[in-house]
């Protein structure tokens, strides 16, 4: 994700985004529970979008 991407959202769609990540989380992490994810790079990626994402929803909730 780009950050003026991420920068020009409402809060709502922000916290369609998180929402959607939580969910690509999750499943990736039962994947690699059961040996089936092979690309772990891909956890770190999610990982990192979900902390943009909350960082932008705090800087918007402060203004």
């Amino acid at each position: 994700m780009k950050l003026d991407e991420l920068r020009n959202k409402s809060v709502e769609a922000l916290q369609e985004d998180l929402l959607s990540l939580r969910e690509q989380q999750f499943k990736q992490r039962m994947a690699l529970a059961s040996g089936q994810f092979t690309k772990t790079h891909e956890i770190r990626e999610v990982r990192k979008n979900i902390a943009r994402i909350k960082t932008f929803l705090t800087e918007k909730a402060g203004n």
